[in-house]
């Protein structure tokens, strides 16, 4: 342990606390306690290229403890990052890329968004994972080109949260040894102590879960933090858990108190944690030469292993050009979809249709990966051509959203994911931060309304489908039919933003009259299935309710009511159209009727004026599905005599 070594985590602690008293807001208790971590992995352990962040062959840090941002944006910083101190004086500030919560896509070296606890936990497993599946896919026995590890970052918040618990769990089973995660345990929380709340032995849960555990006495000197992560990468059987006792607020006045966790120290209390660190630099924001050389040293260095690790790759090139091609094709996406049109399509649930593609889209697309929580059986998520491209997550639904957010964060995969829509509330803050991280993940619902039937309410959704779309930039489509079904699985596979697929547990109408409507227009999001020059009402649905949309129209026609039926499968593709488009399908004088067998609220802020909606408001019935369904009025009859009730009144 040098001088300089302690002088450059000092320097860390020094500009995050100054990042967080200019922006009056912020935690400086963790950069103080945990800077000497950071330093130490991405000085001794971390392969990384500032000038590269992107390059896919890098190790991945992530802080899961997100409130520690100040502390992760000091160190891109000082180690040559895209970050410049303007920004760390423009922390917390709109438009700077210092966020209060480290933020994907958003700042260079931040490999995910976390702050919401335990996220990064689940979303490094999932990294780990990725890169053990590429290796499997690509390396060889002379040349091993994906080797990295994953590092994560993470604290007493984290370790309660039950994510934590899924995703220790599960990677502990799947023995990955390239996972490293290191807990900053200085048994303070906001409320105070953690023994308020807090008793277990963490060390021993982990070690349950087949974790190599690994515990650091002193968080403060870089030898012993070095001793216990050279103890973690000593074995690649098991993933590592270092335990490292820290102090919160380190050198502070407020040193160990829960006060330091998420409030400012004034000038006066950073003047005193300067004095105490032996910092002898008053002025704000300032690093000397000899600590910033130190810096640069460090990465110089690591570009000399880019360098060493770019001869690995021209070897690899050279000795395997077809599978260095594959290789490239998977970084860049590069697959042709094809197409998939089968003869005699009888009746089949969506969740049945979906089946059928994922397994054949799989053939051509070789970078699809598919798992489940537990529910592959029910689901139809599973790919029968080859089973190491199934993940079985068990009934860990939260983890699984974040180990797909993990494995589409890494690149080169695409993941889906599913379980029933009743549980998507379960993993509901993953499903966000795709949204947020403008990630790629696919999560596939199924069993999507109150036709479940006999298992009745407690797994029949009702609420969800509107609630997903309330998410910002997440794509939630419900396909009615087998085509609708293949051009939202052709849809999600290229779009660049997660996907929500809405699947039934019933059998539909496979549409194959509607066909080539379907192929022409379904990217607009919504579009006429049946169409009349000057239609009495327009009739909109989704999913499983286009055909009873179609039967509705057909019978009111037989009375000279004209009612064009729109199949609605997703809103949000919808509304990227425009307005125009949006009033062309839905003109503002004519009365709309739109028919979801879900809560009904909302509809006309989606479509416009004159709406009217018939769903469920109010939770299912355990019975038969047709029962269920007649028990909620959503038959033909029912809704024929709804709309000309509308019509006429």
């Amino acid at each position: 342990m040098t001088d300089i070594d302690l002088k450059s985590a000092d320097a860390i602690r020094v500009l995050s606390i100054d990042a967080v008293t200019n922006a009056k807001s912020g935690h400086p208790g963790m950069p103080l306690g945990a800077s000497t971590i950071i330093y130490t992995i991405f000085k001794y352990y971390l392969r990384f290229d500032p000038s590269d962040p992107k390059w896919i062959f890098r190790d991945r840090f992530v802080l899961s403890s997100g409130h520690a941002s100040a502390m992760l944006y000091s160190t891109l910083h000082l180690f040559g990052y895209d970050l410049k101190i303007e920004e760390l004086k423009a922390f917390r500030k709109i438009g700077s890329i210092t966020p209060g919560h480290p933020e994907y896509g958003h700042t260079s070296g931040v490999e995910a968004t976390t702050g919401p606890l335990g996220q990064g936990i689940g979303m490094a497993v999932g990294m780990a994972w990725a890169e053990r599946y590429l290796a499997k896919n690509f390396n060889k026995s002379d040349c091993s080109v994906f080797n990295g590890r994953i590092f994560a970052l993470c604290g007493d918040g984290d370790m309660m949260e039950g994510i934590s618990y899924e995703a220790g769990s599960l990677a502990g089973h799947l023995g990955l040894g390239n996972l490293v995660l290191v807990y900053d345990s200085n048994n303070i929380t906001i409320e105070g102590k953690t023994d308020l709340a807090f008793s277990e032995d963490v060390g021993m849960r982990f070690k349950a879960f087949g974790w190599n555990v690994i515990s650091v006495d002193d968080g403060f000197d870089i030898d012993k933090i070095r001793k216990g992560l050279d103890s973690a990468l000593a074995q690649n059987e098991r993933p590592s858990f270092v335990i490292v006792k820290t102090k919160i607020g380190y050198k502070s006045p407020k040193e160990g108190s829960n006060k330091v966790h998420g409030e400012p120290l004034s000038d006066e209390e950073v003047d005193e944690t300067r004095k105490s660190l032996g910092w002898e630099y008053k002025e704000r924001f300032y690093v000397p030469d000899d600590i910033r050389k130190n810096f640069m040293t460090v990465v110089e260095e690591k570009k000399k292993q880019r360098k060493d690790y770019d001869k690995r790759l021209d070897y690899y090139r050279s000795s395997y050009p077809s599978d260095y091609e594959r290789m490239i094709r998977w970084l860049e996406g590069r697959f042709d979809i094809g197409d998939i049109d089968l003869k005699d399509l009888k009746p089949l649930a969506t969740r049945e249709y979906s089946h059928i593609i994922i397994n054949e889209l799989s053939k051509s697309v070789e970078n699809i990966v598919s798992g489940s929580a537990d529910l592959a059986p029910s689901t139809k998520t599973n790919i029968v051509s080859d089973e190491k491209k199934n993940i079985h997550f068990g009934i860990r639904e939260h983890a699984m959203g974040a180990f797909v957010n993990g494995v589409s964060l890494y690149g080169m995969i695409k993941p889906f994911c599913s379980t029933f829509l009743v549980f998507s509330d379960y993993m509901r803050p993953s499903i966000r931060l795709a949204a947020l991280m403008n990630i790629s993940p696919v999560f596939i619902f199924t069993h999507d309304s109150i036709a479940v039937g006999e298992d009745g309410p407690t797994h029949e959704p009702v609420e969800h489908i509107m609630s997903l779309r309330l998410i910002p930039n997440l794509y939630v489509i419900r396909p009615a039919g087998f085509y609708e079904t293949l051009m939202a699985f052709k849809f999600a596979l290229k779009s660049k933003k997660p996907v929500a697929l809405i699947l039934t547990r019933q059998k539909v109408s496979p549409l194959v009259e509607y066909k080539d409507i379907t192929v022409k227009n379904f990217s607009y999001g919504a579009y006429n299935v049946i169409e009349h020059g000057s239609p009495d009402m327009i009739i909109a649905a989704t999913g499983s309710e286009v055909d009873l949309a179609i039967s509705v129209s057909k019978e009111l026609l037989n009375e000279n009511i004209k009612a064009n039926v729109v199949s609605l499968p997703s809103v949000e593709m919808m509304k990227e159209n425009g307005e125009n488009y949006i009033r062309k399908i839905f003109p503002l004088n004519v009365k709309k009727f739109v028919i979801e067998a879900g809560r009904t609220c909302g509809w006309s802020d989606i479509i416009g004026d004159r709406v009217y909606s018939f769903g469920v408001d109010n939770f299912g019935y355990s019975g038969n599905e047709k029962d269920v369904y007649k028990k909620f009025g959503l038959t033909v009859a029912d809704i024929k005599s709804k709309i000309k009730e509308i019509i006429n009144g």
